[in-house]
């Protein structure tokens, strides 16, 4: 009689003891889906506006680069673009799309 007791006992608290494999399941996929919404998807959407901004650069547009620095663009190719800098006209310095931070179109 005492051998029944104890079984019942063990079995009512295994599984009033923990939140089960489906409630861990259901944890991790709503932990993964906060994570996709606060960091990775407003990384895509700034990398895409990034690539839009790059691919409309045109020549005598005025830019900003990465370290601080401003100037005209006065010559792109594929991936280099040549960066007038100073009022001299002396400074022209080639480098990467990706060192570009902000573009300003000319004006006309």
């Amino acid at each position: 009689m005492n051998y029944f007791m104890l079984a019942d006992a063990t079995t009512t608290t295994d599984g009033a003891g923990g939140m089960g494999l489906w409630g861990m399941i259901i944890y991790l996929v709503v932990i993964f889906g906060l994570m996709y919404f606060i960091a990775i998807r407003p990384q895509k959407k700034q990398q895409k506006k990034q690539q839009a901004m790059l691919a409309a650069m045109e020549i005598g547009d005025s830019v900003m680069t990465n370290g601080g620095f401003f100037g005209v663009i006065i010559d792109i190719t594929d991936d280099v673009v040549i960066v007038e800098f100073g009022s001299n006209k002396n400074c022209r310095i080639p480098m990467d799309k990706a060192a570009i931070a902000k573009v300003e179109k000319a004006e006309a």
